[in-house]
């Protein structure tokens, strides 16, 4: 199978890093909203007033690193139409991966060439991938169960925390993210 389609439709490149796997180390992720949409509240007075997804959102990180034991995300913040987080990923092995491709298809019979390869490519995208991909799945079942509406844009902005000084800036620009959103508006 080729990675440029999936399912006879045109496959969009990753923008991730080639020379990294996502399986450790420390991000700066922003998570947007389909069309920028205010699901998750607003902001007024330099506070930021949640709507019932926001506060699910919120739930959801805070619920982060009971659900993965590997993850942690020290700071975060919910903005009108997108979340900002901090998240690390202990390096370890995650248990979903069971070696190369072949021994894949190989460990149970009953598992179709289609399962194995949407878990090959799920192993690709590296465990930052699935841990956001987990919480953006939650979040819109909750919406689509509560009658709400919502959407995700697709993907994700990361970047790679390269050291502590990066990561105490990028802490502090997310910490006034709120107070600053009213006069860049």
């Amino acid at each position: 199978m080729s990675d440029d389609k999936f399912q006879n439709k045109y496959r969009i490149k990753s923008v991730r890093a080639a020379w990294h796997d996502y399986n450790g180390g420390g991000y700066f992720v922003t998570i947007c909203t389909r069309n920028r949409e205010h699901y998750f509240g607003e902001i007024s007075g330099g506070v930021m007033h949640l709507t019932p997804i926001g506060r699910f959102a919120n739930d959801c990180l805070m619920k982060m690193e009971i659900l993965h034991n590997d993850v942690q995300i020290p700071i975060w913040q919910i903005m009108p139409d997108h979340i900002h987080a901090i998240v690390i990923i202990e390096n370890v092995e995650p248990p979903y991966y069971v070696g190369s491709t072949t021994n894949q298809l190989n460990v149970r019979k009953s598992v179709t060439i289609k399962n194995a390869y949407m878990q090959y490519v799920a192993n690709k995208c590296g465990r930052l991938s699935h841990v956001i991909s987990r919480m953006k799945t939650a979040i819109s079942k909750y919406a689509h169960q509560n009658g709400l509406p919502f959407g995700w844009q697709s993907r994700f902005y990361d970047r790679i925390i390269r050291n502590g000084k990066e990561m105490n800036r990028i802490a502090t620009y997310i910490e006034q993210n709120v107070a600053k959103w009213e006069s860049e508006r």
